[in-house]
């Protein structure tokens, strides 16, 4: 828990704060228009925490934009390119828009944040968030969302409805899907297109529960990606597939918007998404998001829950979650509102009232320790149901738990597990060939 004298420094407000990295006065620290880029969180939610900020920054007016999660890197390279990008932008851990892409762009936040919560100001917050977002010695973004994966969320009242168990092991999997068919719907549906890249997160729980830490270890260099355990988890995905599992045409179809939209207009009872999904159990982001997908229900046909993915391998190996940071802001050391643009990043994830903000939306979790969401204030759609369960997932996140992609996971090798996938699912080339493939892309990243 955050300690009292931490919580004086932060009740202090972030005031002054500037580390001046990016040259030139960078305008005041409590007034000026900024604009924050990002492919998280929705709108709506944006908007909530961006109305939490000016209760106590009035005179910042933050100009969000989100943008499509795989076209991301692509526009902001240019856009920081230019003397008119984006005051802040967010950036995450690894991959096409990590934060070690983008250093070169990024003001040292190291003073700002020393100034702000103390000499320790490490022990106070995720350690994985430190380590990703500090490069060639320089934090060059403020963390500000931690998620975890390896979770399934499903309709409860789609399973209500056809009177269906949530599966917990392969063989329930399969006779729940043949319910949900025979009533014109999908089942389990995966987006592969693009280089998102949710289909890594599916991968990672079936090679757990063919042989926990393996994920882990290869993450670490301590295992390849063509070991048996690997091998053995694509040919379940190619079975999950063949039997009726897996929907059928997953290569064709993204993440965002497809299966998203799918799950929230009824099309689909169960997605595979981490704990960012939380969201819509929000009533007012529900409606929101449904609206969004084209529905008309306004969400009431829509009671998500979170359940453990299933035992594909039929060994007894529990269910695990995984967890990274998510995103953090990094300041551009162009920004004419450079300290403003500070302001901002740091209150959202180095002050309790902002990382409050953030886990109240449900779209991620507290980076800053000792916060967690305040349930009382947040109305759920089915909070019977809901609270305990999300309650439960909050929680499960507090302790040490194997990286989701670390550091380590390049986007090479992250785009050779997708394409691994797409083979085992739209070809017939045998799961040998393929982990074979993607080891040869790990071993040419050095």
């Amino acid at each position: 828990m955050v300690a009292a004298a931490s919580v004086a420094v932060l009740a202090a407000g972030l005031v002054g704060c500037s580390s001046g990295s990016g040259g030139g006065d960078g305008g005041s620290a409590t007034k000026g228009e900024i604009t924050w880029w990002s492919w998280t969180p929705d709108n709506n939610v944006a908007d909530a925490e961006i109305a939490a900020f000016n209760e106590k920054y009035p005179d910042i007016k933050v100009n969000y934009r989100k943008v499509p999660i795989d076209n991301y890197a692509a526009l902001l390279r240019p856009a920081l390119a230019s003397n008119d990008g984006p005051d802040v932008f967010s950036v995450n851990a690894t991959g096409s828009f990590s934060a070690k892409t983008f250093a070169a762009y990024a003001v040292d936040l190291t003073p700002d944040i020393t100034k702000l919560l103390g000499d320790d100001w490490k022990s106070k917050v995720f350690d994985g968030g430190t380590k990703a977002f500090t490069i060639d010695g320089r934090l060059v973004a403020g963390q500000f969302a931690k998620v975890g994966a390896g979770i399934m969320w499903i309709n409860k009242a789609t399973f209500d409805k056809y009177k269906v168990t949530p599966p917990k092991t392969y063989d329930e999997w399969v006779a729940a899907c043949k319910t949900f068919r025979a009533n014109g719907l999908g089942c389990f549906r995966e987006g592969m297109a693009g280089s998102a890249g949710f289909i890594v997160d599916t991968m990672h729980s079936i090679v757990d529960s063919v042989e926990p830490g393996l994920w882990a270890k290869a993450l670490a260099g301590k295992a390849k990606w063509n070991d048996p355990g690997f091998v053995k988890s694509f040919e379940i995905l190619r079975k999950m597939q063949d039997d009726g599992i897996l929907d059928k045409g997953s290569t064709g179809i993204m993440q965002y918007p497809d299966v998203n939209n799918a799950f929230l207009t009824g099309k689909v009872p169960m997605v595979q998404m981490g704990t960012w999904y939380s969201q819509y159990s929000v009533k007012k982001n529900l409606a929101a998001a449904v609206e969004g997908a084209g529905g008309s229900s306004g969400g009431d046909s829509v009671v998500e829950l979170p359940i453990p993915f299933p035992d594909v391998a039929g060994q007894g190996n529990p269910s695990t979650v995984f967890s990274d940071v998510d995103a953090g802001h990094a300041v551009n050391a162009k920004s004419k509102n450079r300290n403003a643009a500070i302001t901002f990043a740091l209150w959202m994830g180095h002050t309790k009232d902002g990382q409050q903000a953030v886990v109240n939306g449900l779209d991620s979790v507290a980076t800053l320790k000792g916060v967690q969401p305040d349930f009382d204030k947040i109305e759920l759609v089915a909070p019977d149901v809901q609270r305990p369960e999300l309650e439960k997932l909050a929680t499960s996140l507090d302790g040490k738990l194997d990286p989701r992609y670390g550091t380590t996971l390049s986007a090479e090798v992250s785009q050779a597990i997708i394409d691994a996938s797409q083979a085992m699912v739209s070809t017939s080339k045998s799961a040998t060939d393929v982990a074979n493939d993607l080891q040869s892309v790990a071993d040419s990243q050095g």
